[in-house]
């Protein structure tokens, strides 16, 4: 779905200022979203969690929280919003939870059925090959195991629907421009999230990958939805 050499430069270039404009831009909504996230995954009671693109692991530290017996290992393209990960975590005093590794989503450096869940926050629609980045998610899973991902979607409510893409398409570029220094990553936001498939059609995708009782649970009007579901693995696949 993406340049993906040229995606991973980009957040290299703006990670000093991620945190900071995805905070201020989402008027910190963001880190509620993780929130019900983390708080989902934890109802399963994983003992290994794999969190894909997790840039400066924001919603790995809240895994770390929520599922103190737990271990999480962090995977990113991006060294430099690794890095700034691994500060925040040691700052946390996480590190003997949370373990932070460069590896592509298409390319997962695990055995299979490696982990009893696999998330990914704000990521997904990153992938250079979605349906690749699927399937080795799943590949990694646990028959059983669970799948949560969190991404922004396309509004439906009309109330929400306009003024969020007033917002995303002329507001949010500017202040990300003026903030970032960089002149196109914050318009790459709106774009992607336009290019990614619909609500709908992401949840008929994940049941032909292999996912059982799929649901999607869409927060603010539909800025953003949670999908989430088990691995049915069958018995002569592997995936």
């Amino acid at each position: 779905m993406s340049d993906q050499k040229a995606v991973t430069e980009m957040f290299d270039d703006i990670s000093p200022r991620y945190d900071f404009l995805n905070h201020l831009l989402s008027f910190q909504i963001d880190k509620i979203w993780r929130r019900k996230t983390s708080r989902l995954v934890a109802k399963s009671q994983p003992t290994a969690i794999l969190d894909v693109a997790t840039g400066t692991a924001d919603l790995a530290i809240r895994l770390a929280k929520d599922n103190p017996s737990a271990t999480i290992t962090g995977v990113d393209l991006s060294e430099k919003m690794l890095e700034i990960g691994r500060q925040k975590i040691a700052r946390q005093r996480l590190d003997q939870n949370i373990t932070l590794m460069n590896a592509d989503a298409a390319r997962l450096p695990f055995a299979d059925n490696s982990f009893d869940a696999v998330t990914v926050a704000f990521g997904v629609r990153n992938f250079e090959d979605l349906e690749a980045g699927l399937r080795e998610m799943l590949r990694v899973a646990r028959d059983q195991g669970f799948i949560a991902i969190l991404e922004f979607s396309h509004p439906q409510n009309g109330l929400v629907k306009w003024p969020y893409q007033i917002y995303s398409q002329h507001v949010l570029p500017l202040i990300g421009r003026v903030f970032s220094k960089h002149q196109t990553a914050y318009t790459y936001l709106p774009t992607s999230i336009e290019a990614f498939p619909k609500r709908e059609t992401f949840l008929e995708l994940l049941k032909t990958h292999g996912i059982s009782d799929i649901a999607g649970k869409t927060f603010f009007g539909g800025i953003a939805t949670l999908y989430y579901g088990h691995v049915q693995k069958k018995p002569n696949n592997p995936q």
